[in-house]
């Protein structure tokens, strides 16, 4: 029995289904190697790492191994064949062989979930697919009660990619699937420039993962943006170094715990260490044209991308994700900061920068990003596949995702091509998070709970409210004297450069008063989109809004309300150079848009930016214009008609011109690839960089427009 003193005398909640309860001192807790005595790993008085320890040294390499992978399991209700489920059908049963490379001497087939816990030790799991609150819950219970089995019991813990945003990436779907609670996009609760309602969207969101079972997120992206080229801008807070960082503190107090992770948090993995913006161009390192981060600009890696991680690691994130690329050497100034030499190895291969992680005080573990022994090794791809994963643990990883190839793990540490320190560090730092999240006293959950919390009205208006708070105003000029006004409306702006009416008649909002004998046509532009939707979509405006006149044929509409929701790219391959213009090629029909305006007399925008776009073309068509980010639609209808007024602020700066963002025969890009928008001008010689509207507004970062 250890000499620590004990942290709690007060009784924690257990559950057990398997193993027996010992009764110590007046106190209960779970016999989890079943021996009658209660060792210092099963005794919930002693502090997570002391007990992380003790478990350590009575556990096999291989079972040390097993905790070293997190592999997307597929669940019981995704598996077609009754025959390949257990446990009523929420265990999927099915072999799954590995992602097999030329250098991979592990070939075999894979077992299903239960093997996968009982025999190759696995406890970390991703869950893709999208099921009701109590599903995942049954689900998770399932694989609890099977870890339950195992010589020491140790417990599962399930991560998934955000589920509370708008506009997500998600893998998988059912019909039966139902959202958590769906806030705007990270870059609208960027938008709302507001720690504290980023806070509450954390701890709400908190309840929901909590209540279904799922205790780790592979979130959120503290990734300053600095390419608008980049496909995954639209996971992160935006552009400002100084607003993601409170952001990111926000956000992981809010979803583990003010006081650190408990056992009600939910523990989170920020990623891209060292930060993802500094692309090339903007293109990504899912795919090889992607695979540098370049940093031609002194000091931008301090000045731009580490304070956030910062502040991450200040509020105690649990664990911290390398991004896949390679620091290039020859197109960075270097040094740059506390990195003086740039190792021409991706990120969680590379022992400067994981030093320098460690440097900046993070002591959870380092989570590699998905397939790293394989199609995203990049600087070792000429390594075997065990000695890949030796060079990543040796360098500093301690997980490596998505596989379940513990064999290559295995076959590096036999070889020794990491030490066994580090196999004995990496599983104490990941028992460390299973302890303090409560799981080995209580891994349960009550599925019936979790539906109920997923429902939480309270969370459905606080994400309502965040929408609304989402909504930039962009363009809202002053009517001439002989033209409808709009009430009255006034509008101010926040930049220096914004536009001042003379006469306080303007464009929006356009109130019922304002829209009084006239009629309003709305259209949306989306690549895919159905007629079915569309309608939908219009059937609900007219619905909320019945003061409204509304008429389906723009040829007879006096207002035109058009809704543009364009996208670009790919996220798992390379579509070339990004064209951020807004047109055909982006899913806007600009030619409909062009007769839509020659036929009313107003014409009203509301933009979805998931990137910094080329607004010229839409802008110039508008009366008025007004800006979401994976917002509802139907809540900048609203803000058009006046139901409240925008606050929001542009969490990204929108290039001037294709020129403003032109490489050159040398793939130079005209603006740097590592700085912001709102600082890119520092750097150009006097050339522009910034959107000028036709009203004289900047979109830049920070900018925005309100009803007085």
């Amino acid at each position: 029995m250890s000499d620590t003193p004990r942290q709690q005398a007060a009784q924690v909640p257990l559950a057990s289904r398997v193993k027996p309860i010992l009764e110590v001192d007046g106190l209960r807790f779970r016999d989890l190697d079943g021996d009658g005595e209660l060792a210092p790993f099963e005794d919930w008085r002693l502090p997570a790492a002391e007990r992380a320890a003790d478990l350590v040294a009575r556990m096999s390499p291989e079972e040390k191994i097993g905790l070293m992978v997190i592999n997307s399991r597929s669940m019981g209700i995704s598996q077609h064949d009754p025959e390949l489920t257990s446990h009523d059908g929420a265990l999927d049963e099915q072999y799954h062989p590995i992602k097999l490379d030329p250098h991979n001497s592990a070939g075999d087939p894979y077992e299903g979930t239960t093997e996968q816990i009982t025999q190759m030790h696995m406890r970390h799991f991703i869950m893709r697919e999208t099921p009701t609150g109590s599903r995942i819950a049954t689900w998770v219970n399932a694989m609890q009660e099977v870890a339950e089995t195992t010589r020491f019991g140790i417990p599962v813990i399930v991560a998934a990619n955000s589920k509370n945003e708008a506009g997500g990436f998600r893998m998988g779907a059912t019909p039966e699937d139902q959202d958590f609670t769906q806030w705007p996009g990270t870059l609208g609760l960027g938008a709302t420039r507001d720690p504290e309602l980023v806070r509450r969207f954390a701890e709400l969101s908190r309840q929901e993962w909590a209540a279904s079972g799922l205790r780790k997120g592979y979130m959120y992206m503290a990734d300053t943006v600095t390419d608008p080229r980049w496909f995954r801008s639209y996971g992160t807070f935006g552009e400002d170094p100084a607003f993601n960082a409170a952001a990111i503190d926000a956000v992981v107090r809010g979803f583990q715990g003010e006081d650190g992770l408990g056992a009600d948090g939910v523990a989170l993995t920020t990623k891209h260490f060292p930060g993802g913006g500094a692309r090339e161009n903007g293109f990504d390192p899912h795919y090889a044209e992607g695979r540098f981060n370049v940093y031609p600009t002194p000091g931008s890696l301090e000045a731009y991308h580490l304070p956030p991680f910062q502040a991450a690691i200040d509020a105690g994130t649990s664990s911290v994700m390398p991004y896949y690329a390679i620091p290039s050497e020859e197109k960075s100034a270097t040094p740059q900061g506390r990195l003086t030499e740039f190792e021409q190895v991706g990120f969680a291969f590379n022992t400067e920068v994981l030093s320098l992680l460690r440097a900046m005080g993070h002591t959870g573990y380092i989570n590699s990003d998905s397939g790293i022994l394989n199609k995203m090794a990049w600087g070792v791809q000429e390594l075997s596949v065990p000695e890949r994963a030796g060079a990543a643990i040796s360098a500093g990883t301690d997980m490596i995702a998505d596989t379940n190839d513990v064999r290559s793990i295995r076959e590096a540490f036999v070889k020794g091509l990491f030490p066994a320190e580090r196999l004995d560090e990496a599983a104490r730092l990941l028992l460390v998070e299973l302890f303090a999240l409560g799981l080995f006293e209580n891994p349960y959950v009550d599925p019936e709970r979790a539906d109920e919390v997923v429902a939480n009205p309270q969370a459905q208006e606080a994400a309502l409210e965040a929408h609304r708070r989402s909504v930039v105003l962009l363009k809202n000029p002053a009517r001439a004297s002989s033209e409808p006004d709009a009430a009255g409306a006034d509008a101010t702006g926040t930049d220096a450069t914004g536009p001042e009416a003379e006469h306080g008649r303007r464009v929006l909002p356009l109130r019922p008063d304002a829209l009084a004998g006239r009629r309003v046509y709305v259209e949306m532009f989306e690549d895919g989109i159905t007629v079915k939707r569309l309608d939908a979509l219009r059937a609900g405006i007219a619905s909320e809004h019945p003061e409204v006149s509304f008429t389906t044929d723009f040829h007879e509409a006096d207002v035109a309300i058009v809704l543009a929701r364009p996208f670009t790219g790919d996220y798992f391959r390379s579509t070339g150079l990004l064209d951020l213009t807004i047109d055909e090629h982006s899913g806007v029909d600009l030619a409909k848009i062009r007769e839509i305006r020659g036929s009313v007399g107003t014409l009203v925008v509301g933009l979805n930016a998931v990137m910094a776009w080329l607004p010229g073309t839409l802008e110039t068509l508008a009366d008025a214009f007004v800006c979401g980010f994976d917002t509802r639609p139907g809540t900048l209808v609203d803000a058009i008609l006046g139901e409240f007024s925008p606050t929001g602020r542009l969490p990204l700066t929108f290039p001037i011109s294709d020129e403003a963002i032109a490489v050159d025969e040398n793939g130079i890009c005209a603006s740097p690839n590592d700085v912001p928008g709102f600082a890119k001008e520092q750097h150009m010689d006097g050339r522009p960089y910034v959107y000028v509207d036709s009203e004289g507004g900047r979109w830049v970062s920070g900018f925005g427009l309100e009803y007085a």
